[in-house]
Formats: structure tokens, sequence, C-alpha cells
């Protein structure tokens, strides 16, 4: 299910670059394709593999009653502490609700869970490494993208605890029984650990690769000047990115070096909005978010969370 959008989009870009690609060379289009296709996908590989790894070390050997016990009972330094915790236990946002949702049944407050799932995928070392890689020649993107996911995921965190009063989980989520069924795997918890970290990582990757095709596709085939008349739309820019973000749903460890392909064709804050939105609201995740909550429950974050994030990035734009 979480494939059968990306795939529509790339029906339909086919369809309406049909003529295009039909009047021109080939041999040319096709060596170009390839070398973008692989660089992006080669570059971004080795921090997917990263972060997979060190996902399945604090889905192996970190007990879930170990952050829960940790947790300040006030609210703001609730909301800092969900924060760091992505420094400590760096997790990819394809294993995030799934590990939010045991949480929730330990005890942990929903405003926090939700800090924790928007803050966690990008707010650890791994993203940040993969950002400051992806654009070597401008630093400031990835400070700039840590500081906006900070804020966006702590304004989010207070307004959530500010206006929700009613438990917003579903009913079936929380009728369940507290124990959580792990599969055991012939020798122990190291044979554990690689069979987790190879589920994540070809879980992972195969959104890599279609974000890696559907972003060479654009680059290639589309006409350059289509892009810039994009970029050159303050909004169109924003909402253009932002957009491709939710549907490529590409992993937090990746979607710097597809942004930096768009680097000299958009603005820097539609780059951000793209970095800062993807990790904490796609196709995938919605769909996850959607079985954990009630429907305008999650209705109502995926609003604060579009929000918040354009004009964030529209602020930061400002200040690059």
């Amino acid at each position: 299910m979480p494939l059968l959008l990306p795939a529509v989009l790339l029906t339909l870009l086919g369809c309406m670059w049909f003529p295009v690609l039909a009047s021109l060379p080939a041999n040319a289009q096709i060596d170009s394709f390839k070398s973008a296709f692989t660089g992006i996908l080669l570059e971004a590989l080795p921090f997917v593999l990263a972060g997979s790894l060190l996902s399945s070390l604090l889905q192996v050997f970190v007990p879930d009653a170990v952050i829960t016990r940790w947790i300040p009972k006030r609210p703001l330094p609730a909301i800092l502490f969900a924060c760091v915790l992505g420094l400590i236990f760096p997790v990819c946002e394809c294993g995030m609700i799934p590990l939010v949702r045991r949480l929730i049944r330990k005890g942990m407050p929903v405003y926090v869970a939700i800090v924790f799932i928007l803050a966690g995928p990008i707010l650890n070392p791994v993203v940040f490494g993969a950002t400051l890689t992806a654009f070597r020649s401008h630093p400031d993107l990835a400070y700039a993208r840590m500081i906006l996911a900070f804020a966006v995921a702590c304004c989010i965190g207070l307004i959530l605890w500010a206006t929700v009063r009613k438990n917003p989980v579903r009913l079936s989520m929380q009728r369940e029984n507290g124990d959580v069924h792990q599969n055991t795997v012939r020798g122990g918890k190291v044979a554990s650990l690689f069979v987790h970290t190879s589920d994540e990582f070809f879980d992972m990757g195969k959104y890599l690769i279609i974000g890696c095709l559907l972003t060479s596709l654009i680059q290639t085939f589309m006409f350059r000047e289509n892009l810039v008349a994009i970029g050159d739309k303050p909004l169109g820019s924003y909402f253009f990115m932002m957009g491709l973000a939710f549907v490529l749903s590409l992993c937090s460890t990746s979607d710097a070096f597809v942004a930096s392909t768009f680097l000299h064709t958009f603005p820097e804050g539609a780059l951000l909005a793209f970095m800062v939105l993807g990790p904490m609201l796609d196709f995938k995740n919605a769909l996850m978010l959607l079985s954990l909550f009630k429907t305008k429950f999650a209705l109502y974050l995926f609003f604060l969370i579009i929000a918040c994030v354009f004009i964030g990035a529209v602020f930061m734009s400002g200040w690059m």
C-alpha cells in the first residue's frame, strides 16, 4: 500500500514526459539518468545502513522501560527530553511508530511521544552527518535542518499539551496486551541484531530506490526551465518540495542526497522544508499514524506539521 502513490506518480510522470523522451537523444539521456541514479543511491546507502544498525541496537538491547523511567513530569522538560532522545537513540522514521506505540502502552504521555516521533528521525548524529555530506558546499543547511526540526517538534508538543485533553489512541490499541511478542531467532541477541538490521535496511531501501528513481527521472527528463519556473515562484517551490517529500517517503538518512540535486534550482528554504517535512510526515508514516491514533487527532496533527514546517522554513530562509 505505501508504494501505491509513488507508483501512480511514476506512471503519470511517464505519460506526461513520453513525447519529450521521444524527441531526445536516447543514449545521452539514458547515460545521464544512470549517472544521477547511481550517484544518489551510492552516496545514501552507507547512511541508511548505519541508521538501520543503530535502530536495531536500540530494538534488541535497550528495554522500553529505560526510556519511560527518565521522562520528566513537567511538560516543557518532557518535550526537551523527547527531542534529546534522538541524539541518544537514533531511530529512522520507518521504525519510530512501532517503538512509540510500545512506549505509550508503558506510560509515555502522547504529546511526548509525538515529539519523539517528529524529532527523533532528524535530531540524531547519523542524519546530521548525512546532511553535512550531501551539502558539503552549504553546511548551513545541515545546521538549519536541525534547528528547524527542533523548533517544529517543540512547538507541536506544546500545542498538543495545551489543546488535547482526551486520549487520542485508538481503542483497539489501548486494549492490546502490554506484552509485545517478539520472534525468537536462533543464536540469541547477536543473531536478532543482524536479522533486524537486514530487515530494516531492505525495508527502507525500497523507498530509497523509488525516491532516487523519481528524482533521477525529474532531473534527467523534465525540462530544466520548467523546474526553474517552479523555483522562481516562492510559494510554488515550497509546496512542490513538500509534496515531493510526502510522496517519495524517503528515509531521513538519505533524503538530503535527493534534496541536494535541487540545490541550484530551488531556494534553500524549499529544500529545508523538504528535509524536515519528509521524516515527520510522508505517505507511509501517515498511514501508520492513522492506524495508531483516532482520525480526528491524526488530521489535526497533519495540519500542525505542515503549517509549522512551512512557516518555519519561510522564516529560516530569510535568516540563511
